[in-house]
C-alpha cells in the first residue's frame, strides 16, 4: 500500500501513475482537514468477488476515524489486482500516527502507517 496525491490511470494501457507518494501530512494548526489523496494497494493471490473495507485509524487510542466500502472483482490468484480509494476532506484533531487498514471480506489485509505533523513551534524574535 501507498499513500499519494493523486492516481492517473492511463487508458490505453490501463497502468496506474501514482503522483506524489507521500509518508507525512504536516499541518499549521488542529484540527486540520488534508483536502485529498489516494490509496494505492497491489493484491496478490485473490480471486473472486470481495467486500473491501478501508479503515483510517489513530494509533495511539485505535479509535476508528473514517471507513469506506466497496466491492471488488479479482479474476485470478496469478494476476495481481489494483484498488485505489480517492479520500477527501479527512479529518485530523491532533498530530499523531494514523493508519490505513485494508480488509477483504473482513479479513486484514495489509496497513499504511504514516505521521500527521504539527508545525514546529517557532521561537521569538
Amino acid at each position: 500500500m501507498l499513500l499519494c496525491d493523486l492516481t492517473i490511470r492511463e487508458a490505453v494501457t490501463g497502468k496506474i501513475s501514482l503522483i506524489g507518494v507521500f509518508e507525512n501530512i504536516s499541518a499549521a494548526a488542529f484540527p486540520v482537514v488534508h483536502r485529498g489523496l489516494a490509496v494505492y494497494a497491489k493484491l496478490a493471490d485473490a480471486e473472486g468477488d470481495y467486500a473491501i473495507r478501508l479503515d483510517l485509524v489513530r494509533l495511539d487510542d485505535g479509535h476508528v476515524l473514517a471507513q469506506g466500502t466497496l466491492r471488488a472483482t479479482f479474476g485470478s490468484r496469478m494476476t495481481p489486482g489494483e484498488l485505489v480509494f480517492n479520500l477527501e476532506n479527512l479529518g485530523f484533531e491532533r498530530a499523531g500516527r494514523y493508519e490505513f487498514r485494508l480488509y477483504a471480506d473482513d479479513r486484514f489485509v495489509a496497513a499504511k502507517s504514516f505521521t500527521v505533523l504539527g508545525a514546529p513551534a517557532r521561537s521569538p524574535a
